[in-house]
């Protein structure tokens, strides 16, 4: 058999370690015959997207697709994704995307208006090698909004139908892989499942800060799913692969909360919405408030313009866009020292005027860093990207709590439903 996966320092071709008792094998496109086969691709092209407009903001996503594409070219190619969430500002259809990657594969791409109903199927069945079909946002069908296990998931309509249409299944979501959703664990229980490029690229450019991180190391996390990022930021804190974590966003509003700053009435029951999540921001605080630095103060939206207000103060319930100008200096002073920076979640609003201080100050402190530097998530990599910083970054992760729950020693269930597929095949 051909190498499997990607190469980690002194273990088997193709396998790697989340911890010392998980060795994770998978197959990879070099491992299956794809021509005239019918592929689907499950990427992750969640991009920033204006919020008056929902124009796409920056398209590195769809971009990154381009080599895993390219070497389907003599296959029928099924792309599904998803934008946003079901009640979000960002949830929307996949035609602009679709229009945007034609820019970066030599296949003819095509949209379909459907997900798994006949219109989808139907195209599905008549794509020709060389054409591409992208399935409309795969959250539009409920069942990709719900998380089970893979037998589970493998019993959905979604799975069920897409899969008597399917010759092999490709993940290249590696920003999807935390979750255990249908198109992600699901198909690779009844359909040949094997990892993209991009998974295989950025598992293994991960490895430098998993492995060996050097000292001291500081992680940069804000972004608006606090549920999301808390328990990994207990567990990086838990397992000391941070010396600090500095928070912005949704998230550190969450912490500040917890402690008792004032958001105003409406946002403080916002804030409080979830009792556990506000228990678990007092339990990490608790144990880690020597790591875990909170903004001192925050930029918020008065009467169309930025205002910075000092915690103390509280916000006065006027909205909160951004960390304030001290805490962002103070945030990037702290990583210009570090030897390890790695960043994912953006620390303010920063595609509204006035609010991008926080997050372009930390992504240039990142910059003139000079050792290594990792910055995940769609955002805040498009960001690094519109900047012109990418190229001065170790990497660009399209992950953002993905490549956390990985940094984190976190088994990733999109990874796992690869390895376990792996492993059901090499027994048959």
């Amino acid at each position: 058999s051909k190498a499997m996966g990607c190469r980690f320092r002194n273990q088997l071709p193709g396998s790697f370690k989340l911890s010392s008792d998980t060795e994770f094998r998978f197959l990879t496109l070099d491992d299956v015959e794809t021509k005239g086969k019918t592929a689907f691709v499950r990427v992750d092209i969640n991009c920033p997207l204006d919020p008056s407009t929902n124009r796409i903001l920056d398209d590195t996503r769809i971009k990154m697709t381009r080599q895993t594409l390219e070497s389907l070219r003599e296959a029928k190619v099924v792309l599904g994704s998803h934008q946003g969430r079901p009640g979000d500002e960002d949830f929307t259809s996949l035609e602009a995307h679709a229009k945007l990657l034609q820019k970066y594969v030599p296949q003819q791409v095509k949209f379909v208006e459907d997900t798994i109903g006949p219109e989808a199927r139907n195209q599905i069945k008549n794509l020709k090698v060389g054409e591409i079909l992208v399935l409309d946002n795969l959250r539009l069908c409920s069942e990709e909004t719900i998380s089970g296990t893979p037998e589970l998931l493998a019993k959905t309509v979604m799975v069920q139908r897409l899969s008597k249409l399917l010759d092999v299944f490709v993940n290249d979501a590696f920003a999807t892989a935390h979750r255990a959703q249908a198109s992600i664990v699901g198909l690779p229980q009844v359909v040949q499942a094997v990892a993209g490029k991009l998974m295989a690229k950025e598992l293994e450019a991960l490895k430098k800060a998993y492995y060996a991180p050097q000292r001291p190391s500081v992680y940069i996390i804000g972004g608006a799913k606090a549920e999301d990022k808390l328990p990994i930021i207990e567990n990086i804190l838990t397992t000391s692969r941070a010396d600090k974590i500095l928070v912005g966003g949704v998230v550190a509003n969450v912490f500040l909360r917890a402690t008792g700053v004032d958001f105003g009435e409406v946002e403080n029951r916002r804030l409080e919405k979830s009792p556990a999540l506000m228990d678990k921001a007092r339990v990490i605080l608790s144990k880690y408030r020597d790591k875990l630095l909170l903004p001192k103060d925050l930029a918020v939206l008065q009467d169309g313009k930025r205002f910075d207000v000092p915690i103390k103060q509280g916000t006065r319930g006027d909205p909160v866009r951004d960390i304030g100008k001290e805490t962002s200096l103070g945030y990037a002073n702290i990583i210009k020292q570090s030897k390890t920076a790695v960043s994912s979640g953006p620390l303010g609003v920063f595609e509204e005027k006035g609010f991008e201080l926080g997050s372009k100050t930390a992504l240039e402190a990142m910059a003139e860093q000079g050792g290594f530097t990792v910055v995940g998530g769609g955002h805040m990599g498009s960001y690094a990207s519109m900047l012109g910083i990418d190229k001065r970054l170790s990497h660009v992760s399209t992950a953002g709590g993905a490549m956390l729950a990985f940094l984190a020693g976190e088994t990733l269930p999109g990874i796992k439903a690869l390895v376990d597929a792996a492993r059901r095949q090499r027994a048959a």
